[in-house]
C-alpha cells in the first residue's frame, strides 16, 4: 500500500526549502507569502518504503476561504494520510501555533519541525521541545531546512512514525474546532513551553527596514536595487555572452560547416543558416540570463521581494488590488504562466481577473533574451543597463495603469495583507546556484521546442520559392511583410524586424533566432548587422513594441484557462496590442520629431 505524507504549514515558514530538502526535487522556493499554489509532490525513500510528500499550499488556518487555503484544505480532508509534517517558523511560534491545534482535529498522525531554529537561538528564544511534545502528543523537531542542520534527524523520526502509522487514514469529518478553546491552548501552551526574552532588541533587520520600508526613501530604494541588479548582469555576464558567441561561431567556422561541405545548397542553407545560427544566437545568451537569475536569488532569497510586497500595498489599494498582486507581478519576471496561476490566492474574481490582466506587462524572462541582445548591439555598455531599467518601469506602470483602468469593475473591499516579514538571510552559495540552474533549465526546457520549430518554420518562409534571393520580397515571408508594411513603418519596425514580431506571437523566445535566420547571420554577426541597419530609436521602439504586445501562447492559454473566459483573454490580447501599437507609435515619431 502506498503511503503519503501532507507537507502543511503557514506561507514563509520554509515549508518548500524543507520540501527540496528532503526530497532533492525543484519546488520554487521565495520569500513571500502564497507562492505554492499547486499540488507539488516528489517520492522519497524512508527506512525501507517509499513515500509520496505533498507540498500543500500555504494557509493560515482551516477557516480560510482563498483559493489555495481551499485546496489545502480539501486535499487534507479527503485523500488518505499516513500523517501530517507540520512546518513553523520558531520564531513566530505564538502565532503559528494554533495551526497545529486546528489540525489536531482531523485526527490524523501528525509530526511537527520548528524550521528557522538558528534564527531562534540568535534572536534568545528557546522551546522546550520536550514539554511541547508532551502537551501536543506528537514528536516536536528543531530544524534549519536551509541549512540542513536536525533534517537527517527529522527524517530518521519519520521513518520511526511512519511505522508506527503504516496505513493511510482519512481525516474526521469535524474539522473545525472552537476558536476560543484553541485560542486559551495557544496561551497555555506558549507559557509552558516557549522562552522569549522580555525586551527583543533591535535586529540587523530592523535597522535595514528603517531605511527599506521608509514612507518616501522605500521605492525609490527599491528602483535603485533593481538598476544595480542590471549593472551587475551586464558587467558579468555580457563578458561571458562574447566569449561564448565566440566559441559558437568559431565552431561553425572551423567545424561544422566543413562537415556539411558534401550536402545540397539548401539542406546546408537550413543546417547552418537556418538551425546553427537561429538556435546558437538564443544559448550565446544563456550566461546574461543565468548571471540574471543568480542576482535575482540574491535579492530574493534574502527577504526584500517580500518588503517590495509590503511597500506596494498601499499603491494597489488605490488601484483596487493590494500587495498580492504586486507579488505575482514580480512573479511574472520569471515566467507569465505561473504568475497567473499565481493568482489564486486573491478572494475577489473581480481583483483576480485585474491582476492577471497586468501580469501580461512583466518583463519575463523571453522578453529579456531580446533585449540583452538588442542593448548590447545597438546601445553602448554605459547606456544598455538604463535602457532595460527604463523597460521595467514602463512594464509596471502600464501594469498600474491596466489595474486602474479595471478598478471600478470590483464592488468589494479589498482584503488586508497579512505577511510576515521574514529577517534578511544571507542566501546560501548552493542555495544559489541551485536556483539559478532551475530557473535557466526551465527557461530551455520550455523554449526549446519553440525555438526549434521557429527557427526552421523562419528558414522555409525566408527562403521558399528557393529560386530567389533569401529573405527578399519574393519570398514568403516578403510577402507577409508587404502586407504589415502599412502597420509597422510608422513604428520605425521594417519588414524583416516585422516578420520576427510574427513569430514572437507564438514564443518571445524565437524572436532573436528569427531575427538570425532572416538576417542569415548569428551571434557577432547579428550583432553588427542590426547596429548598421538600426538607429537607437528604431531599436527601442521594437523593444517597447515586443514588451508590450500580446504575451506567449503558454500565458494566453494560461489565461483562458485560469479566468474560465474567452473574452477576458482576448480582451487581453486587445488592450496589449493597442497599448503596444500606440505607444510605440507615440515614441518613435516623438523622438524623430526631437533628435532629426
Amino acid at each position: 500500500m502506498s503511503k503519503r505524507i501532507a507537507l502543511v504549514g503557514m506561507p514563509n515558514t520554509g515549508k518548500s526549502t524543507l520540501f527540496n530538502r528532503l526530497t532533492g526535487a525543484g519546488a520554487r522556493v521565495g520569500n513571500w507569502p502564497g507562492l505554492t499554489v499547486e499540488l507539488l509532490s516528489a517520492r522519497l525513500l524512508l527506512g525501507d518504503a517509499m513515500v509520496e510528500l505533498v507540498d500543500l499550499p500555504g494557509l493560515h488556518n482551516l477557516h480560510g476561504f482563498s483559493e489555495d487555503e481551499q485546496v489545502a484544505r480539501h486535499f487534507i480532508e479527503t485523500q488518505p494520510l499516513n500523517g501530517i509534517l507540520v512546518v513553523l517558523n520558531t520564531t513566530q511560534l505564538e502565532r503559528q501555533l494554533a495551526l497545529v491545534l486546528q489540525l489536531q482535529s482531523l485526527n490524523l498522525p501528525m509530526l511537527l519541525a520548528l524550521n528557522m531554529a538558528d534564527e531562534a537561538h540568535h534572536l534568545g528564544i528557546r522551546v522546550d521541545t520536550a514539554m511541547l511534545q508532551e502537551r501536543l502528543g506528537m514528536p516536536v523537531r528543531l530544524i534549519s531546512a536551509k541549512h540542513g542542520h536536525g533534517v537527517p534527524e527529522l527524517k530518521q523520526t519519520l521513518v520511526d512514525w511512519l511505522r508506527a502509522n503504516p496505513k493511510p487514514m482519512q481525516a474526521s469529518a469535524n474539522a473545525l474546532s472552537n476558536d476560543d478553546a484553541i485560542e486559551h491552548a495557544v496561551d497555555e501552551l506558549i507559557g509552558k513551553s516557549l522562552h522569549i526574552p522580555a525586551c527583543l532588541s533591535p535586529t540587523h533587520s530592523d535597522r535595514i527596514d528603517h531605511f527599506l520600508l521608509h514612507p518616501w526613501l522605500g521605492i525609490p530604494l527599491f528602483l535603485l536595487l533593481m538598476l544595480g541588479v542590471f549593472q551587475v548582469v551586464y558587467g558579468i555576464g555580457a563578458p561571458l555572452q562574447g566569449g561564448l558567441a565566440w566559441l559558437l561561431n568559431a565552431a561553425k567556422t572551423h567545424w561544422f560547416s566543413p562537415l556539411l561541405v558534401g550536402l545540397p545548397a539548401w539542406a546546408s542553407s537550413f543546417l547552418l543558416e537556418g538551425l546553427y545560427d537561429g538556435i546558437g544566437t538564443v544559448m550565446s545568451f544563456l550566461p546574461i540570463i543565468v548571471v540574471f537569475f543568480l542576482a535575482m536569488a540574491v535579492v530574493e532569497d534574502s527577504g526584500y521581494l517580500a518588503r517590495a510586497a509590503f511597500l506596494m500595498d498601499a499603491l494597489m489599494a488605490r488601484l483596487g488590488l493590494d500587495g498580492r498582486a504586486f507579488v505575482m507581478q514580480l512573479m511574472g519576471f520569471g515566467c507569465n504562466v505561473p504568475a497567473m496561476m499565481g493568482t489564486r490566492v486573491i478572494r475577489s474574481r473581480t481583483q483576480r481577473i485585474a491582476a492577471m490582466m497586468m501580469i501580461p506587462f512583466s518583463l519575463c524572462s523571453a522578453r529579456l533574451q531580446v533585449f540583452l541582445f538588442f542593448t548590447s548591439a545597438v546601445f553602448s555598455p554605459r547606456a544598455a543597463p538604463w535602457v532595460l531599467f527604463s523597460l521595467y518601469v514602463i512594464s509596471f506602470v502600464l501594469a498600474f495603469f491596466t489595474a486602474w483602468i479595471l478598478r471600478g469593475r470590483s464592488r468589494r473591499a479589498i482584503d488586508p495583507l497579512l505577511m510576515e516579514l521574514p529577517p534578511y538571510r544571507l542566501p546560501t552559495l548552493a542555495a544559489l546556484i541551485r536556483q539559478s540552474f532551475r530557473e535557466s533549465s526551465h527557461f530551455l526546457r520550455q523554449a526549446g521546442g519553440f525555438i526549434i520549430l521557429g527557427v526552421a518554420l523562419v528558414w522555409f518562409l525566408t527562403h521558399f520559392p528557393f529560386n530567389v534571393a533569401p529573405a527578399s520580397h519574393a519570398t514568403l515571408a516578403g510577402h507577409l511583410a508587404s502586407w504589415m508594411e502599412p502597420l509597422f513603418t510608422p513604428l520605425g519596425i521594417d519588414q524583416l524586424l516585422s516578420i520576427a514580431l510574427l513569430f514572437g506571437f507564438v514564443a518571445k523566445e524565437v524572436v532573436i533566432g528569427a531575427l538570425a535566420v532572416i538576417y542569415g547571420a548569428g551571434g557577432d554577426q547579428l550583432s553588427g548587422l542590426l547596429a548598421q541597419r538600426l538607429d537607437w530609436m528604431q531599436a527601442y521602439s521594437f523593444m517597447l513594441f515586443t514588451l508590450i504586445y500580446t504575451p506567449c501562447l503558454s500565458a494566453l492559454v494560461t489565461l483562458r484557462r485560469e479566468s474560465g473566459s474567452r473574452r477576458i483573454m482576448w480582451a487581453s490580447v486587445a488592450w496589449s496590442l493597442s497599448i503596444a501599437w500606440l505607444l510605440s507609435f507615440a515614441f518613435y515619431q516623438t523622438a524623430r520629431a526631437l533628435f532629426h
